[in-house]
């Protein structure tokens, strides 16, 4: 199968891509950064957020190889870059519209990678189900770009019968994650201060709660849905790609301390404006129609996780520098009264 992966130079995007490859299928990228990991497959550098026209055989005038499927990853990802810039989340939008309006004109089906930030702060539903998400309960624009993707792309699927699925990841982390100048992911971010022996601030305090999922777990899920949708088993379904159970980030850094045989100093301090402060995913869905079961817990995923950052690390020892977020920058989250409380 001939498969286009945008924001094929980003951590999911590279492990699928590889994996794709490993399992006999053709992939081309699109991204609007190099890939620093593997020159492995042919990728475009194209910057999706333009308000290009759509034209067959590609975007924006540029003409892509043919492609049976398109999995659509490309987006502004940090949640606090979005908070401060909140134009990006339109932009998340505009990536979106224009990958649908390829696959439209290709009558190609699409992979859409969303995100559980779409649930809001979780804790005020009863469970955490697909069908939970409700946009009067976004947090962040970020959250708010990828609810508005999830329904354009619902709007396609009934106007012109596009086919799809959306997957919602909850904090992918393991291979390809520790690019800290370009995204401060928690737990290599943690990892990466608890090596230099630097405090970590543990932003939501010991309460935080998040299902953190290890990469190879979200790239199964991934290549069954591909494959299920692509012979038309399954299609026109929302589903949860997570472990399935919380975590709290003060056991997640405990965890990456013991690995390094490092006490981890750390702050508690109030979560950040636009984050999710709990969040647990339901996955019996993607077990139901996938026959897919995350295989790596925490315990086992940070050992692995470690292991690459320091083989990494090795490799690239000119990113031991320091490196914090600037929360001033972004500001505290302020709760509200529930009614009736």
């Amino acid at each position: 199968m001939r498969i286009l992966v945008t924001g094929s130079s980003g951590q999911i995007g590279t492990n699928l891509a590889l994996r794709l490859l490993e399992d006999g299928h053709e992939v081309f990228g699109v991204d609007n950064r190099l890939n620093t990991w593997t020159d492995d497959f042919r990728y475009l550098l194209q910057d999706l957020s333009q308000h290009y026209p759509a034209f067959p055989g590609g975007i924006g005038g540029v003409e892509y190889p043919p492609a049976d499927l398109v999995v659509h990853l490309a987006a502004h990802a940090k949640v606090h870059q979005l908070v401060r810039e909140p134009h990006r989340a339109l932009e998340n939008a505009v990536m979106t519209f224009n990958v649908l309006e390829y696959c439209r004109q290709q009558r190609v089906p699409l992979v859409f990678s969303s995100t559980r930030e779409v649930y809001g702060d979780v804790r005020r539903f009863e469970g955490y189900g697909e069908e939970s998400a409700d946009f009067a309960f976004t947090e962040s624009p970020y959250s708010a770009s990828k609810i508005a993707s999830e329904a354009l792309i619902y709007s396609y699927a009934r106007c012109y019968a596009l086919r799809y699925l959306v997957f919602r990841f909850s904090n992918v982390y393991g291979r390809f994650d520790n690019d800290l100048r370009r995204m401060s992911r928690v737990l290599p971010l943690f990892t990466h201060s608890i090596l230099r022996g630097e405090p970590i601030t543990v932003y939501g305090g010991a309460d935080k709660v998040l299902d953190f999922t290890y990469v190879d777990d979200c790239i199964e899920g991934i290549v069954r849905g591909i494959e299920e949708l692509a012979v038309g088993r399954i299609g026109n379904e929302t589903i949860n790609l997570a472990f399935g159970e919380g975590n709290t980030l003060v056991r997640a850094a405990e965890l990456i301390g013991a690995e390094l045989g490092v006490e981890p100093r750390m702050t508690m301090a109030p979560s950040l404006l636009g984050e999710v402060t709990h969040y647990v995913a339901d996955i019996r869905k993607a077990r139901d129609l996938l026959g897919w079961t995350p295989r790596v817990p925490l315990d086992d995923g940070i050992p692995r996780s470690v292991a690459w950052f320091r083989e990494h690390r090795s490799v690239h020892p000119e990113d031991d520098l320091p490196h914090a977020v600037d929360a001033s920058e972004i500001g505290w989250k302020a709760y509200a009264t529930p009614p009736g409380a």
